[in-house]
């Protein structure tokens, strides 16, 4: 693993830190890709990753700096809370160029260099609302319904290549952007405590726990798993 680079979209918080610091702890040269500086032992790049020539440029970066990219994990997002009728044509288009379509042009600009080297792991971290849906997030649920169709899409054209696409889809994570969610009420009654409540492991998830999956998946020990969606949650879905 210490020979291999490996990029994190929006890399400097939440899930994306912890799993920027555990790859990081376990020898890959990591770059991260965000808007925001990240804190820990990494190659920091501003990039919007709904911006092509800005995924582009960025990556050619990587390549210059650090070395072909084998490893890409799409975590960078943005989630949306309002009524369905409510919800403007810009905003539907903001919410999927950054979650959607900013995980297939980071695809599009790193698969090449795993296809030159004959080995590349891809890990998506979508969403388990994708699975059971969420009312006021229907643009959020279904860009990262895409991503979960896209993993598998992926998966398939690429396999016989040596790479692997895989997604985790997290539920109920302890993070900067579930406890802004919840100070702004949109957790509905009870808050965290009520979702841990209905928790069958009677927790949050942390973003470690992300970590953790996402570091299997990209390991030599999951060579033969790919197409497939990880749930880390907790139990609070088991589809």
């Amino acid at each position: 693993m210490t020979a291999r680079v490996a990029i994190v979209t929006g890399g400097a918080s939440g899930i994306g830190l912890a799993i920027t610091e555990r790859l990081v702890k376990d020898g890959l040269t990591v770059a991260v890709f965000d808007l925001n500086d990240c804190a820990v032992a990494a190659a920091s790049y501003a990039v919007d990753v709904s911006d092509q020539q800005q995924v582009n440029d960025a990556v050619a970066r990587v390549v210059a700096d650090l070395g072909a990219p084998t490893v890409l994990v799409n975590n960078a997002g943005v989630d949306g809370f309002k009524r369905f009728l409510d919800i403007s044509l810009d905003e539907w288009n903001r919410l999927l160029s950054i979650n959607l379509t900013g995980t297939f042009l980071c695809c599009q600009a790193v698969i090449p260099h795993m296809l030159e080297a004959g080995w590349g792991r891809i890990v998506n971290i979508s969403s388990s609302s994708a699975q059971g849906g969420q009312q006021l997030m229907s643009h959020y649920v279904s860009s990262k319904a895409g991503m979960i169709g896209l993993t598998k899409a992926l998966a398939l054209e690429f396999g016989p290549q040596g790479i692997t696409v895989n997604t985790i889809p997290p539920g109920f994570i302890d993070t900067p952007m579930l406890r802004a969610a919840e100070a702004k009420g949109l957790l509905g009654p009870g808050g965290a405590e009520a979702a841990v409540a209905t928790t069958p492991v009677r927790r949050a998830g942390l973003p470690e726990d992300i970590a953790n999956a996402a570091a299997f998946l990209i390991g030599d020990d999951a060579s033969y798993i790919t197409g497939q969606v990880i749930g880390v949650n907790g139990g609070r879905n088991t589809g």
